[in-house]
């Protein structure tokens, strides 16, 4: 893509040179309007908003105008001309708009103003969110870090099957430094500070462990000498984090065996339901199932022994990756604060309407301060607090602004079409034990996930309603009366009903 960008920027450049001998320019330079271009459809709204009565004599684009999903949209060489020479130019900033460093590269309207909505909105800006039962993308298995009691299942030593090496060695000899690395750029320590977190927690002696569960058995090799014992499943504990995350810990105990094999075994894989682990946390010992749930600070880690540490460090690389949800625009606590950025930087653009931009400000954010007060009356009011969506779920910041729960069949941003039987039948499951009267979706014809759920259900009869992203809202629905606060009242409406 950032060959194609880098193309489409070179042929813009030679355009603009050939105007520059005479030809009719590109865009009218001295039209005197106001141009501003948008991403989505929120973005556009917004601005129409604040600029009220001068909507009419601005030109707005919006970008993504045919239905085109955020996550999908690809720039045409009429995109980027329009990006480069705008004054005004409003992306989200997430993984969806890489494109965009390359756009703004071959800027000709020097003065252009650049809004980020996720740089505006900064440390509020939420990760992807793995929940329970939620289908997890190929390759991945979920991580959880916030569920219900309830989701948690009993598992078997199968989970845990195979040839597991420790990664104690590739932190001692360097090979994670860039990983450490990383977690500084991301974190509040320093790479070194992060080295030796880490040196406490993955020490360990035991090099190896290979897991049998046909024999029910464990071997652990340390300092070359195996010893092996034969173990039963004795539960599990969920734990609460002072960092406000939460964890199971599931328990063996041995049976029979060496007398060097530890008595008690205790796995953390970060999942809290039956499943293959990519790898795991492992405390072992010989006093106790308490003593071990004590630890917090030694937490050896293990991964198959098949892989190199090159691929173990890539591995973890990619778990650093932070994937930010991108739906900044579903909260209306958010869009308060980026509408006002939206004024701020036309008021700079356009001096002699300052004011004008200043006043529609304060009206607009008036009613998106009313909305907000009624959702929050809707959730306190609401028989319910927990909300399910048989399809992808983009409405994280809108729950968490009113401390809903919820689930769904995928993340917000998930590139997956297809529902597990596993997943579809989680949600039906919650369906029925939570009674919840209906199940969400988003807009879009294809329903059949929801469908598939409510048939899975012991009632099958439960309406599946729809709740507006506005990823698929164009130029053509705003002229037609569409805006974003209409979409947000209609949204409450449905949620409405999902609550009681």
């Amino acid at each position: 893509m950032k060959r194609i960008l880098s193309l489409i920027l070179a042929c813009t450049a030679s355009l603009g040179m050939l105007t520059g001998c005479g030809s009719t320019p590109l865009t009218e330079k001295d039209s005197g309007k106001l141009k501003v271009v948008t991403t989505i459809s929120p973005e556009y709204d917004w601005v129409r908003q604040i600029l009220g009565d001068k909507a009419d004599d601005a030109d707005i684009t919006m970008l993504l105008d045919n239905g085109v999903d955020l996550h999908s949209y690809q720039p045409t060489a009429d995109d980027i001309v329009k990006i480069a020479d705008c004054d005004l130019f409003l992306y989200v900033g997430g993984e969806s708009d890489g494109w965009v460093d390359d756009a703004l590269a071959g800027a000709a309207n020097k003065d252009r103003k650049v809004i980020n909505l996720l740089d505006v909105l900064k440390d509020t800006v939420k990760t992807e969110e793995a929940m329970p039962g939620m289908q997890a993308e190929e390759g991945h298995n979920h991580g959880y870090s916030h569920f219900d009691d309830s989701d948690v299942q009993e598992r078997t030593l199968s989970d845990w099957d195979g040839d597991w090496q420790s990664v104690y060695p590739f932190l001692t000899n360097g090979t994670l430094d860039e990983v450490m690395e990383r977690k500084a750029e991301n974190g509040a320590k320093t790479a070194e500070e992060y080295r030796a977190y880490y040196e406490t927690g993955y020490k360990i002696d035991v090099s190896q462990i290979t897991i049998d569960s046909a024999n029910n058995t464990m071997c652990f090799v340390k300092n070359g000498i195996a010893a092996k014992g034969v173990y039963q499943y004795k539960g599990h504990q969920i734990y609460d984090y002072e960092s406000g995350s939460r964890g199971v810990r599931y328990f063996f105990q041995k049976t029979g065996g060496d007398a060097d094999a530890p008595k008690f075994v205790q796995f953390s894989d970060h999942g809290i339901a039956p499943g293959k682990a990519e790898h795991f946390h492992i405390f072992a010992g010989n006093d106790s199932f308490d003593a071990l749930s004590q630890e917090m600070e030694n937490w050896p880690t293990y991964y198959p022994a098949d892989m190199s540490g090159e691929e173990i460090k890539e591995d973890m690389l990619e778990h650093e990756e932070k994937e930010y949800d991108e739906h900044v625009w579903l909260s209306l606590k958010n869009a308060e604060t980026l509408c006002e950025a939206i004024a701020n930087a036309l008021e700079e653009l356009d001096e002699q309407n300052k004011d004008t931009y200043a006043a529609n400000l304060t009206a607009y954010t008036d009613r998106l301060a009313a909305l907000d007060a009624a959702y929050q009356t809707a959730v306190d009011t609401g028989k319910r607090k927990t909300v399910l969506f048989g399809d992808r779920f983009p409405f994280r910041y809108l729950v968490d602004d009113y401390g809903l729960s919820y689930y769904a069949a995928f993340a917000g941003c998930s590139a997956e079409s297809e529902a597990s039987f596993e997943t579809v039948s989680f949600l039906a499951k919650k369906v029925d034990a939570l009674s919840l009267p209906c199940v969400l979706t988003i807009e879009g014809k294809q329903h059949k996930i929801a469908d598939t759920i409510v048939q899975n259900t012991k009632a099958k009869n439960q309406p599946i309603l729809t709740m507006d992203s506005m990823q698929a809202t164009t130029s053509e629905d705003a002229a037609n009366g569409t805006t974003y606060l209409g979409v947000m009242e209609n949204n409450l409406g449905v949620l409405k009903q999902a609550l009681n």
